[in-house]
């Protein structure tokens, strides 16, 4: 397994939107790699978010890159906006493309990271044939739509065959997971593959973020040790 170095996104649908500046200033200060921006439509999940206006809000609060999942229909439609607002990543989900190679050509034209996003009944085989235009891949440990879920185990193997497809390519695709990560679960996935990590309860439903980010990134890092010796010691 060659995953790349573990990256925390704090995701900022858990964090306090009554002080989001001051929660971006506080996780960015506590070693945050990113921020995760998670937009929903009301059509696609279960639920209503925000648009381009508050990522650009958001752009201007923080100096870290901008991971933004357009959970939304048509994704297409909106993705210049989400990249002009301010977005250095912008993750579409397959089920909800019809022309998932276009859109992906679509976000890179635009001058974005292109992220390719499964829901958890969505099957590997589904970016099969766009993983190598693709710049990351998105596993949701969940199913989305909200927050505080418990991280479904079953989508270990699914990181894994992933992973190994990654490896065995060649291709510099970061895997990213988002749901139910926490300190008990990002080891897990860690050793699954996923080197990219979303969270947001674990981190801003924490008293001090700095530890919390610190204890994600260790256990990450832990998890791809034991991956590595697993792997050196069935060659």
């Amino acid at each position: 397994m060659s995953a790349q170095t573990p990256l925390i996104a704090p995701s900022i649908l858990s964090a306090d939107f009554a002080r989001l500046g001051e929660e971006l200033r506080a996780v960015e200060r506590a070693g945050a790699d990113w921020i995760h921006v998670d937009v929903m439509d009301g059509r696609f999940v279960p639920n209503l978010t925000l648009g381009p206006v508050v990522v650009e809000a958001v752009k201007r609060s923080t100096a870290l890159p901008l991971d933004v999942h357009l959970m939304i229909v048509e994704p297409e439609r909106y993705v210049q906006d989400f990249i002009r607002a301010g977005a250095t990543t912008v993750g579409v989900q397959a089920e909800a493309c019809i022309h998932l190679h276009r859109t992906v050509a679509q976000i890179k034209e635009a001058g974005a990271r292109a992220s390719v996003v499964l829901n958890p009944a969505t099957p590997a085989d589904a970016l099969e044939y766009v993983l190598a235009d693709v710049d990351q891949v998105l596993v949701m440990t969940v199913n989305p739509g909200f927050g505080g879920q418990h991280f479904i185990e079953g989508m270990l193997h699914k990181i894994t065959r992933i992973r190994r497809w990654i490896d065995e390519r060649g291709l510099g695709v970061r895997l990213e997971v988002d749901g139910g990560v926490s300190a008990a679960t990002i080891g897990r996935a860690s050793a699954a593959g996923a080197d990219t990590f979303v969270a947001g309860t674990a981190v801003f439903g924490a008293k001090d973020y700095a530890k919390a980010i610190q204890e994600l990134r260790e256990s990450a890092e832990r998890g791809q040790h034991d991956a590595s010796s697993r792997a050196r010691a069935t060659a």
